[in-house]
């Protein structure tokens, strides 16, 4: 029983845990700021393409 409590003992002291958390949410505002600049770039292309079609019209 003393060899699990120290375990787990060592488990909660490791920071192994804290550091995967904070790649983590590293990795979720990334992909978030990737996903708003893709959309920003489509929706200007688009206007850009449109502009371009009536011009052309």
């Amino acid at each position: 029983m003393k060899n699990f409590a120290d375990s787990v003992k060592k488990f909660l002291v490791s920071e192994d845990g804290p550091t995967a958390v904070e790649y983590a949410v590293m990795m979720a505002l990334i992909i978030v700021v990737c996903i708003t600049t893709i959309t920003a770039i489509g929706t200007n292309a688009d206007v850009k393409f449109g502009k371009v079609k009536t011009a052309l019209s």
